[in-house]
């Protein structure tokens, strides 16, 4: 509410300062630009303002939403007879992509881990099969954290996930992740485990379900110990694995289900196609390449 009143205000502070413009110096200060008077054009030429001024895409887009919700009232409330703002067009946000891990500083990633839980640390082992499934899969941080130990088949090789909206998903995971896992089960979760842990997968040192937080820190850590690495969260880790996976040659579709995308779309956004790839597909597939 506090975001749509500022802009409100600054609307009107600048419809009233163009009304103004061309007075004497010494004329009374004018009355404030009657609600029927606001045009189309003012709309825009604020906007336009803005955007020269720096404001980024997500600013204009919320602040045209303002003016939306804003003269649609005033229909409705009977202050005017026709809404200035709907031919009003919003700029499309600018989707910004997280950076994403080279395939080496991935695999430098997980050595990093698996040189650490030689040591048979239960915390160590924990952080192991933690970044190896995150890598591995995909899944949100949140996901992660919410896995039980029953969610986990190391027969099959394959993980049980409740995602958004309830929706539940089973998504593989290859030989490493189930290395680090069965060693975190066999001989690191007994070891935190106490009697309320519950049925918890990855626990924390004092024997409680692990948090989002916890596994934050614990990515940003380990990836300071790889060279030149970015410094990213578990979603960069997410983010990577759709990237390396659609590299690999992996379906887009087949992407969707495994991150539980509702819409393909959100796929396309989400995941970065190597040119190298775009490259080679054309030449595949065009007849004049």
């Amino acid at each position: 509410m506090r975001a749509y009143l500022g802009d409100l205000r600054d609307f009107f502070a600048h419809v009233d300062g163009a009304a103004a413009e061309g007075a004497p110096a010494d004329a009374a200060p004018p009355e404030p630009t009657p609600l029927r008077d606001v045009r189309l054009a003012d709309l825009r030429e604020w906007l336009g303002v803005l955007a020269s001024g720096g404001a980024a895409r997500s600013t204009l887009a919320r602040r045209s939403a303002s003016l939306r919700t804003f003269f649609g009232w005033a229909v409705r409330a009977g202050h005017v007879d026709t809404d200035p703002s709907l031919r009003l067009v919003a700029p499309k946000r600018h989707r910004t992509l997280p950076p994403v891990l080279a395939k080496d500083d991935a695999v430098g990633l997980l050595d990093v881990a698996a040189v650490a839980a030689d040591d048979d640390d239960p915390m160590h082992l924990r952080n192991r099969a933690v970044l190896e499934l995150l890598y591995a899969t995909g899944v949100r941080v949140g996901e992660l954290t919410g896995l039980d130990v029953d969610d986990v088949d190391v027969e099959v090789d394959v993980i049980r996930v409740i995602g958004k909206g309830d929706k539940e998903r089973r998504v593989p995971f290859g030989r490493p992740a189930r290395e680090a896992i069965d060693a975190w089960l066999q001989r690191g979760r007994p070891r935190l485990a106490m009697p309320g842990s519950g049925p918890a997968l990855f626990l924390g040192r004092r024997g409680g379900r692990m948090d989002p937080r916890q596994v934050r820190t614990l990515v940003h850590d380990m990836l300071a110990h790889v060279p030149d690495a970015p410094d990213l969260g578990p979603h960069g880790l997410r983010h990577s694995a759709a990237t390396h996976l659609l590299e690999g040659g992996a379906d887009l579709r087949m992407v969707q289900e495994l991150l539980g995308h509702a819409s393909l779309s959100t796929t396309q956004i989400y995941t970065h196609v190597s040119i190298e790839r775009l490259r080679t597909s054309y030449a595949q597939a065009h007849p004049r390449a």
